[in-house]
């Protein structure tokens, strides 16, 4: 029965294999502190470069373009009815002081979900259609309760739901998942084969 024990420290290049008084050997067949196990070279492969990458891969698709857009509008908005909570809750009369406050820096907190989603959609990162599905759909509860109110809000809630519908339209359209290099279920090993 043989044990592998390190020689020396942090170095698993240098591994030798005890085996029942037999001697050292080296590990995997590696000369003694040469090489890595397991074929691990020590070469780097740099990444490349972002938009040599997206040019590659072809123009970007109107779609993720127009979803991203959406996104980036929704993020924007956030950020202007968060910024507009702090300034009245600050400056103005509020019934709850705290309240206002609180709830500015919290909406201008969850503006970053949907920019950062944007971002990454015109980068072409897989990553971000879904911070960008989840935008939407927390969106379609809150364009419900706007159209729930007796108020100026119904047209707000009208857009809101036009927005996020569309929004998920395109994100789960077959091309947006293309350009994003997202593989369906069962097409993972279609790349492979």
């Amino acid at each position: 029965m043989g044990c592998r024990v390190p020689t020396g420290r942090y170095r698993a290049q240098t591994e030798v294999v005890i085996d029942g008084g037999q001697g050292r050997e080296p590990a995997h067949g590696a000369a003694h502190g040469e090489g890595y196990p397991s074929e691990v070279t020590s070469e780097q492969n740099p990444a490349p470069h972002a938009p040599e990458a997206a040019e590659e891969a072809g123009p970007r698709p109107g779609r993720l373009t127009a979803a991203a857009a959406l996104a980036a509008l929704e993020g924007l908005v956030l950020v202007v009815g968060g910024v507009w909570m702090l300034v009245l809750g600050l400056t103005g009369e509020p019934d709850d002081r705290r309240s206002a406050v609180t709830g500015g820096i919290t909406l201008i907190v969850l503006a970053l979900l949907p920019l950062l989603a944007a971002r990454g959609l015109l980068a072409r990162r897989s990553w971000s259609r879904g911070p960008a599905v989840i935008t939407q759909i927390m969106a379609l509860p809150v364009a419900y309760n706007l159209l729930q109110a007796d108020s100026v809000a119904i047209p707000a809630g009208i857009a809101l739901a036009v927005v996020a519908v569309v929004a998920l339209v395109l994100l789960v359209n077959p091309a947006t998942t293309q350009a994003l290099g997202i593989k369906g279920p069962g097409r993972a090993q279609d790349g492979e084969r």
